[in-house]
């Protein structure tokens, strides 16, 4: 029976940076559930079961995989580190509840699938969607065994410390980061335990999972490799690529809400460049504060620089744009569209040459990527890799 040490990485965004950040430090002496955060992907985790196209036809062979699976030898690794998502209802408690974890990290809390927790807000009598959401990821700190690490400057995740019995180790990146750098070679932070330089585009929320890992690795009693070495950025996280016509492209377009947004827009606003673009896309799942979340977005967008907005689905183009046009200098570029294959067939026209390009959002803005790659192997380095979102981006013609 294996009965390994169980890490814990939760919250609303971040979460599989931060498991990658563990992991440059931890190695093989642990097993991590990549691509697997959910009341089923982590069973299968464990399972060993792995789904690869994410279509109805595997279903069969998954339910058969246990069969074969229980004459493998046990994992040889003692720490399990598990990334955990709240998803809906009850999946916080459901996965605490099964994974009982040894050690939680806590990144935030914003609002994610907000639709499926808004029924809540009435019925257990929460003040807010996100206090709803923070109280279901509170389920993993407050079963969490030995020691909570978490996000000290979080009002919402601090709003559950009553409910933790544990150890708490809270981090601030308010307090700890003295400086912040970023540009197209890298980024750097400056913080109160030590200097941190990584050659990704990384926003500044990165240095709360950079303080995380390190009272992690504290904890542990293991030496703290300084340099991350070994730290590969996930797909869909900023990664970026030469594009046609010299241009750069950065895709993060894995997931998107409001924080998320936020922060990834400020990081490519910091960036000293020339004819920046940014693309962006629906926040779904925001359930009747979708209205609210698009035109906050549209206020923030419109505090930055850029020399063209490029908005696309139904929720952005109609709640986002009107007000982003009101905020806007006239001689600011400012496109929507609804499906994806408008966007590509308007970039292929208007690209000029030279032009870094941030996408961020929802709809399958990765196949827009993928079509505008210098390279087109490295596709492989873009989010959704599998047949079933194959499948999908054929149909909006991507």
């Amino acid at each position: 029976m294996w009965n390994p040490r169980i890490i814990v990485i939760t919250g609303s965004s971040g979460k599989t940076t931060l498991l990658h950040l563990v992991e440059s430090q931890l190695g093989n002496i642990a097993k991590y559930s990549h691509e697997a955060n959910s009341s089923f992907g982590i069973p299968f985790n464990i399972l060993d079961i792995h789904r690869k196209d994410f279509t109805l036809i595997e279903w069969p062979i998954i339910f058969l995989m246990p069969l074969f699976n229980i004459f493998k030898p046990i994992p040889k690794e003692n720490i399990y580190v598990v990334e955990a998502d709240c998803d809906r209802p009850n999946e916080g408690n459901f996965l605490s509840k099964l994974l009982k974890p040894e050690v939680t990290l806590w990144t935030n809390v914003s609002r994610t699938h907000s639709m499926n927790f808004e029924p809540l807000i009435k019925k257990e009598g929460f003040k807010s969607i996100e206090e709803t959401i923070a109280s279901e990821f509170g389920y993993f700190a407050q079963k969490t065994k030995s020691l909570v690490i978490l996000n000290n400057d979080s009002d919402l995740i601090m709003g559950q410390i009553g409910r933790i019995s544990s150890k708490i180790k809270k981090v601030s990146a308010e307090s700890s980061v003295k400086e912040y750098k970023i540009t197209l070679k890298g980024t750097e932070f400056d913080t109160t335990k030590g200097n941190f330089r990584f050659p990704y585009l990384l926003p500044k929320e990165t240095s709360t999972s950079i303080l995380m890992c390190l009272g992690l690795v504290e904890y542990l009693g293991m030496d703290m490799n300084k340099g991350f070495s070994g730290f590969i950025l996930p797909p869909g996280r900023n990664s970026f690529f030469k594009g046609i016509k010299e241009t750069v492209l950065v895709d993060s377009s894995y997931n998107a809400n409001l924080d998320s947004m936020k922060a990834i827009i400020n990081m490519f606003a910091r960036i000293d460049a020339s004819n920046k673009w940014t693309i962006l896309g629906d926040m779904i799942e925001q359930g009747s504060f979708e209205k609210e979340e698009h035109e906050k977005l549209a206020e923030f967008v419109a505090k930055n620089n850029f020399d063209r907005i490029i908005l696309m689905g139904p929720r952005i183009t109609e709640y986002t744009y009107p007000r982003l046009k009101d905020l806007s200098p006239d001689d600011i570029v400012i496109e929507h569209f609804i499906n994806p294959k408008e966007v590509l067939e308007y970039l292929t026209k208007n690209i000029k040459g030279g032009e870094i390009i941030l996408f961020k959002g929802a709809r399958f803005l990765e196949g827009i990527v993928e079509d505008l790659l210098l390279d087109k192997k490295e596709a492989a380095y873009l989010a959704r890799r599998e047949k079933i979102w194959e499948m999908r981006r054929r149909k909006w013609g991507l």
